[in-house]
């Protein structure tokens, strides 16, 4: 008897480790991505006080930047999809990206007395290596959860609890960076270290909760006997000849440019069209809390509707959110508030099953290629995070001049139109995006419950 209850209670333990090991792995990664995705800007401009010239300068470089390195996710893709160590094929590519991108982080908020040229360049530099060496771990971290299992509810419940630790690293971040940062510059008596003190605890923060990944995840190495090996002549034919995977990156790309550009926004919104910096701290409390719960929420909200129709409600939900947040009067915290937790809620729901969607597209490439890709597959989602951030920096950058914010100083000194500006770049344009975003998906992906168990059938009979 207990020859044949001891594998099932090992695989079940081996299943909740992986669930809380590698979900945890992603609440340091997300503090440290949202430090510079969300706050990099904003250091320049309002703690830095750089000149309107390097300001430009380098919201030029991060956007061309990110544009380039997202063309290079899926290259990372066969490169990690190619590897073979005792490790596996992801550890190795995660510790070299965790290490490299931590240090980068580090530097890019440490304050110099360098002019605008030299600041330029230095910047350029550190900001590209930085990219690169994200992009290697955030291959490796997310290509790695198709090989922890293909059972569909599984994956949602590994998804759930790594998106529940992803919002928890963003938003710890979100909270507390205006009270923490000014907290440490009063201390030290300059504001601009305090942000090179917070960029220490996030990569210390990042370090620790990777090294849990790295030594309790156990990918399902029974899997890599349909791995093969990927050419890179072969990744246009793996990533095009893949209908069901473009058909959601297309949407993915349009709802996370529309996203990132809404988030992107936030404190600048405060600061310069609310008229209260500290209301974005308890703003951010308030929706990180929604966007947790919603994660936690979704595996049993799951079991009663289809993702079909969970995605439209999430559309329809974040849309009326868009609408009320943008006519919400100045001042009128509660009416932003329930707008935001709308927002935020749908969104969180939104994102995890696109995640999926992405994830399903494994098997479909197999089935259709006869390889399987994970990492080639799942570079698409960095690939569009980046792009999406690369488009919304530009969009905030050009936002904050054009609307006058960069001399602005405060919310008095912002014109009517200087502010309808910032509140339609914000939140009209993205409520745009995403329903044409909702529209491509509804049109063109297919991969639904059924048919995915049909391809898992199918697979497992030609192994068999």
């Amino acid at each position: 008897m207990s020859d044949a209850v001891s594998p099932g209670r090992s695989t079940m333990a081996v299943t909740r480790r992986n669930r809380w090991a590698f979900g945890v792995g992603t609440v340091g990664r997300d503090m440290a991505y949202t430090l510079v995705s969300l706050y990099l800007l904003f250091y320049l401009s309002d703690v830095l006080r750089v000149s309107t010239t390097a300001f430009a300068g380098v919201t030029v470089i991060m956007v061309l930047t990110r544009v380039v390195d997202a063309v290079s996710d899926p290259f990372v893709g066969v490169i990690v999809d190619n590897t073979r160590t005792r490790w596996g094929k992801f550890k190795p590519w995660i510790l070299v990206g965790l290490v490299a991108s931590t240090t980068l982080m580090v530097l890019m908020f440490t304050p110099n007395g360098l002019g605008d040229a030299a600041f330029i360049a230095v910047f350029a530099a550190i900001y590209v290596a930085w990219s690169i060496s994200y992009t290697v771990n955030d291959v490796g971290y997310w290509s790695m959860l198709p090989a922890l299992s293909r059972d569909q509810k599984e994956r949602e419940k590994i998804g759930a609890i790594a998106r529940i630790c992803s919002a928890v690293g963003a938003f710890t971040v979100v909270v507390a960076i205006v009270p923490v940062s000014n907290a440490i510059g009063a201390a030290i008596g300059d504001l601009r270290w305090s942000y090179f003190w917070v960029a220490i605890g996030a990569a210390l923060l990042m370090f620790a909760s990777q090294t849990i990944t790295l030594l309790f995840v156990r990918e399902d190495r029974t899997l890599l006997v349909d791995a093969g090996h990927t050419r890179f002549r072969d990744l246009a034919r793996l990533i095009f000849g893949n209908d069901q995977l473009l058909a959601v990156a297309a949407s993915l790309a349009l709802f996370m440019i529309a996203f990132t550009t809404t988030i992107n926004f936030g404190l600048y919104y405060f600061t310069y069209v609310y008229g209260d910096e500290g209301m974005y701290t308890v703003f951010a409390l308030v929706l990180g809390i929604s966007q947790v719960t919603a994660f936690a929420t979704y595996p049993l909200i799951s079991r009663f509707a289809p993702r079909r129709t969970l995605f439209t409600i999430a559309i329809a939900v974040i849309s009326v959110g868009y609408v009320v947040f943008f006519f919400a009067p100045r001042g009128a915290i509660v009416v932003v508030v329930v707008s935001g937790v709308a927002i935020f809620a749908a969104q969180a729901v939104l994102q995890l099953l696109m995640l999926m969607f992405v994830s399903d597209t494994v098997e479909y490439g197999q089935l259709k290629f006869g390889t399987r890709n994970d990492s080639v597959t799942l570079s698409l989602q960095p690939f569009i995070y980046k792009l999406g951030s690369a488009v919304a920096s530009g969009i905030v950058g050009w936002t904050v001049i054009a609307s006058g914010m960069k001399d602005a100083g405060d919310a008095a000194g912002m014109t009517e139109s200087g502010t309808v500006l910032v509140k339609a770049m914000m939140l009209l344009l993205p409520l745009v995006l995403i329903l044409v975003s909702y529209a491509l998906w509804r049109h063109f992906f297919t991969l639904d419950e059924k048919r995915y168990a049909q391809i898992v059938a199918e697979l497992d009979a030609r192994r068999a």
